[in-house]
């Protein structure tokens, strides 16, 4: 019986793009992935993959959207970002599919501010469950139920190989995007997700170890609001890919 694979895909803003180009080596190596967890921009790009969008649909999107598709200001009382924007585009992506209605299982994790937990989303619609892991504080609004205040996944878990592992995964891949460029802060975008970004790194040293295989982009020196280097990151997601494509398939044949 073939091993089931599971693919975690960590959070990174601009960097998630470095995602596609994993999965397009995945594709062509034929390596199959039986489950997915993401957090964050992982969640986001692992939620258009599930629902049906190929590697190559995916890198498509990625050249040609533009910022202000999906970015629409809002004066800032939670939030600089509505978020209504990002998510109908989402809603639209995925067909408006629930997570029962995906290709491949899935689960996204966000942060509950009001309990302080680690909330994780495999049920309901799948573009709200989206909506809700790509929250970064401070630039996007939450997403606020009765009980909950849901913000960004990579607050507690930046990677969520052990996720993708208790959802039966019997090896795990894991993409860690690496943390933000120091050097490149130019907005209070910047210095709001570089700050959350150097909290997480903290926070992935004891989480990341139950990966059996971690796929390390080197993109230090793209800064997590560049979204206008989508190819760059594709490319070094491509080749980070690459470079563990033997122990996957040491994996396999086992």
């Amino acid at each position: 019986m073939e091993p089931k694979l599971g693919l975690a895909l960590g959070g990174g803003a601009a960097k998630g793009y470095a995602h596609i180009g994993v999965l397009k080596v995945l594709e062509k190596e034929k390596i199959p992935i039986s489950f997915i967890a993401g957090t964050s921009i992982g969640g986001l790009i692992g939620a258009l993959y599930a629902a049906g969008l190929n590697a190559d649909m995916l890198e498509k999107l990625a050249l040609n959207i533009k910022r202000e598709q999906w970015i629409d200001l809002t004066i800032p009382r939670r939030g600089l970002i509505a978020g209504k924007k990002i998510e109908e585009i989402i809603r639209l992506l995925t067909k408006n599919k629930t997570f029962d209605q995906l290709n491949i299982p899935l689960a996204v994790t966000a942060t509950d501010l009001k309990k302080g937990e680690e909330v994780v989303i495999k049920e309901g619609n799948v573009a709200r469950a989206v909506r809700a892991t790509i929250s970064i504080p401070g630039i996007f609004n939450p997403v606020v139920t009765e009980d909950k205040i849901l913000v960004d996944g990579g607050v507690l878990n930046k990677v969520p190989a052990d996720l993708v592992r208790e959802m039966g995964a019997d090896y795990v891949i894991a993409v860690d995007l690496g943390s933000g460029s120091m050097s490149k802060i130019r907005s209070i975008y910047d210095i709001i997700i570089q700050t959350f970004d150097v909290m997480g790194r903290e926070i992935l040293k004891n989480k990341i170890t139950g990966a059996d295989v971690v796929v390390r982009p080197k993109l230090g020196h793209i800064s997590l609001s560049q979204f206008d280097q989508a190819e760059e990151c594709i490319k070094e997601g491509i080749r980070a890919a690459l470079e563990v494509v033997p122990e996957i398939m040491k994996l396999l044949n086992k």
